[in-house]
């Protein structure tokens, strides 16, 4: 296996690996901008929620419960809900992650969001190993996503789109692009159909907070643990 490293040959590496798909974040992060306006939180509060949380399905599932007065407990179990995902995202990038240390180690785990993963396990594929181009990437999608919003706010504080405008479907489209390099074949179908199959009713009967987003994970990570155990025996 190749010696994990953090190099700034890296970082600027994944920077520029990551340029496509910060374009890719652009509609994401002005849907959470627009929705920020539309619920009136400032620029300067997009600002830090973006800035300080960088994590547009959790931001999008706040904004979309948030009332006045905000409930805190139902918005913080959401997005808690949601990014459990990312409990799972380390381990898978232990190569990248188990040499480093300190601000390099956590600046990563900070930075990682969907589209970075997605990215690191394409190109950690191919042999890379490099921390400085998972940080890299990180910090660019960082960049833009920041930059998105704080623009999203400022379209939506003049524009104010209904809410059933195309523009919303972004949010849902770049989730959707990100599974194309996580597929891995045949093998992966059944989990992915079983969260499927399991989120859409509970999405329905329970359409309030995340409780579609956990049954999905919790099916989907079921069925692929006992198709690993099988792969493993035989």
């Amino acid at each position: 296996m190749t010696t994990a490293s953090f190099t700034a040959a890296g970082f600027a590496r994944g920077a520029r690996r990551s340029l496509a798909l910060a374009l890719g974040l652009a509609p994401f992060g002005l849907v959470v901008g627009v929705l920020a306006a539309g619920k009136g939180l400032s620029l300067a509060e997009i600002g830090l929620m973006s800035g300080l949380v960088f994590a547009g399905a959790s931001q999008i599932l706040a904004l979309d419960l948030w009332t006045h007065p905000a409930p805190v407990l139902a918005v913080s179990f959401a997005a808690f809900a949601v990014n459990l995902r990312m409990a799972l995202m380390g381990p898978a990038l232990t190569p990248w992650l188990e040499r480093l240390s300190g601000w390099r180690l956590w600046g990563n785990l900070f930075l990682l969001v969907d589209h970075g993963f997605a990215l690191a396990i394409a190109e950690g594929r191919k042999g890379e190993r490099d921390g400085g181009f998972l940080f890299g990437a990180g910090f660019a999608l960082w960049c833009a996503w920041l930059a998105c919003s704080l623009a999203g706010h400022l379209l939506g504080a003049t524009l104010h789109p209904p809410r059933g405008h195309p523009l919303f479907f972004a949010a849902l489209a770049a989730f959707i692009s990100l599974l194309v390099p996580l597929w891995r074949g045949r093998h992966d179908a059944l989990p992915w159909l079983a969260a499927a199959i399991v989120a859409l009713p509970v999405a329905h009967f329970a359409p309030r907070g995340a409780w579609h987003v956990v049954a999905a994970a919790l099916a989907g990570g079921l069925v692929g643990a006992f198709r690993e155990r099988q792969r493993a025996r035989s």
